[in-house]
Parts: structure tokens; C-alpha cells; sequence
């Protein structure tokens, strides 16, 4: 008497292939966005430009002399335009029909995933543009390192609020060696910043500086190393035209839907005295003695 096993014949055809719920690829968080400045071209603008003004110096005067020197505004401006960024899916009808979940819910969270890990990794592009630079290769940071970022921001004037920005991995070799600040005494850490945006991100606060970790940090070529920062809010800036914008439009020839996401947006440097690129060691932490 023949056996019929799951796989004789068409048998295995005849069989329902359950699936599990979708599973999405693990994305690193994206706090650069909350941690610099903001601005938004209105209608009909392409451009904005930000002005700046240098530093006047009082003098000493003496009774009865008129006073010879005069003081330059020295004016600089530095000039803001921005890019249109986006993706596009193609979802046939057949695909909508037979897909398991809803397919544009599945794309919507790609998408939005992509646009975000996109702008994060396009600021974190701008850490290693800064003249100041700290750290070095092969060098993983220390409290008394640290601390020394910070105290170059205060001696530099960096203009509060002051973040210092790195891999996890980093921020997790500064904590082993740090008391870092439970969640009890959140509140009121982040004056200046939008908490809602970076509080997920923050680790903890040495001198008036807080620390944060983002994980879109990349090595740096062959080494362990990788540039994260510490820098004023003023020093970097984020300028939109159009914010994120998700699109439909049916194809009949194609039977299929194109979903497509854009934004139109720019990444700068602001101001080159207010940040300093830190270069430290990212790799993984030891997990054993």
C-alpha cells in the first residue's frame, strides 16, 4: 500500500502555507535631526541665507581723548538651498491581492525607515567636515577624554544647547566608567532641545553637555574608528522645503500601484567654531572577563 507523505504528487500543492506576521529589518535610531537648527523655506523661496556678525572689542579710554578706532560689523552669510531625496516601490494588483498583509503598510514603514536613516546619516556626514578635530584612531574614550571634549566646547564658547554625539558601542565604553544619570532625574536635562525628538538617544550629561548615541555612525575604512562630534545646535543646521510627502498614482498598463515618498531638504554647516569632530573607537564592547 503506498504511503502519502506530505510531498507525494500534488499533495504538497494542496496544502495551506501559513505565515507568520512580517518581520522588519532593525533600524538604528536618527537623533540628528533634534539636535541641530531648523529652518523652513517658505512659498516661492529657493534659497535662504543666514547672517552672521563678528565679535566687537571695547578699549580702554582716557579722559578728554576722543576715541581714533572704530569696530567693523563684519558680516558673513552663509547661504542655504536644499535637494529633493525620496524612493519608490512598484506593488502590482496581483501582489495586493494575494500578499499576506498589507503590503502598503509594510512599504510605508520602509520608506519612512529609509528617509529617516537618510537625513541622520546625511548630518553625521558633516561631523568630520569641522577644522577642530578630537580623538584620534585607536583611542576609545575615557571619562577624563570626554571630559575633555567638553571642556573644549566651553573653552571654545560653543553656544549652549552642546551635545556630543556617538556610536552606542562608544557611549557604552564612557558609561562603564561613568554613574550615568537614571531616568528619575530626566527632567529638565535637555533645555534647548526637542525632547520628544532625542530623549530615546540620551545617555547622559557630563558639564552641561549631553551625550547621545546613534548607531548610523560608520567606521572609518579598515579601523574601528568612527567620527561622531561635539557641537553647538548653531553649528550644524537642517533646512526644508517640503516635508516627507507620500504619493500614489495607478499604472493601468502596468496593473500596479507606484507609492512613492519624497522630501526636498539640505544639510549644513553653520558655524565651523562651534563643533569639533571626535574620532573614537566603535567596535564591539567584551562581553566576557
Amino acid at each position: 500500500m503506498p504511503t502519502q507523505t506530505a510531498t507525494t504528487g500534488n499533495l504538497e500543492n494542496a496544502q495551506r502555507i501559513a505565515i507568520a506576521q512580517i518581520r522588519y529589518t532593525a533600524e538604528h535610531n536618527a537623533p540628528c535631526r533634534g539636535l541641530v537648527e531648523g529652518f523652513k523655506l517658505a512659498k516661492g523661496e529657493k534659497r535662504l541665507d543666514v547672517p552672521k556678525v563678528a565679535q566687537a572689542s571695547a578699549n580702554d579710554l582716557v579722559d578728554g581723548v576722543d576715541m581714533v578706532d572704530s569696530e567693523d560689523i563684519g558680516l558673513t552669510t552663509t547661504e542655504l538651498s536644499t535637494n529633493e531625496v525620496g524612493l519608490k516601490f512598484v506593488i502590482t494588483k496581483k501582489l495586493i491581492r494575494q500578499f499576506n498583509e498589507d503590503v502598503f503598510k509594510v512599504v510605508g514603514r520602509q520608506m519612512g525607515d529609509a528617509m529617516a536613516r537618510k537625513l541622520d546619516t546625511d548630518i553625521i556626514a558633516l561631523f568630520s567636515g569641522f577644522s577642530n578635530a578630537l580623538g584620534a584612531d585607536n583611542a576609545s574614550i575615557l571619562t577624563k577624554w570626554a571630559a575633555g571634549c567638553v571642556a573644549f566646547g566651553k573653552a571654545n564658547k560653543f553656544p549652549s544647547p552642546i551635545s556630543f554625539i556617538h556610536h552606542p558601542n562608544c557611549i557604552a565604553y564612557l558609561a562603564q566608567q561613568t554613574a550615568a544619570i537614571g531616568m528619575t532625574y530626566y527632567a529638565g536635562i535637555l533645555q534647548g532641545l526637542s525632547e520628544d525628538l532625542v530623549r530615546n538617544f540620551w545617555k547622559l550629561s557630563m558639564g552641561g553637555v549631553n551625550f547621545f548615541e546613534d548607531g548610523n555612525i560608520a567606521k572609518i575604512g579598515a579601523t574601528d574608528s568612527g567620527y561622531g562630534a561635539i557641537f553647538s545646535k548653531n553649528a550644524l543646521c537642517y533646512i526644508e522645503s517640503e516635508a516627507l510627502t507620500v504619493e500614489r498614482e495607478y499604472d493601468a498598463s502596468l496593473r500596479g500601484w507606484e507609492v512613492v515618498i519624497t522630501s526636498d531638504y539640505g544639510v549644513f554647516e553653520l558655524d565651523d567654531g562651534y563643533g569639533a569632530s571626535c574620532r573614537y573607537e566603535i567596535g564591539s564592547l567584551a562581553t566576557t572577563s
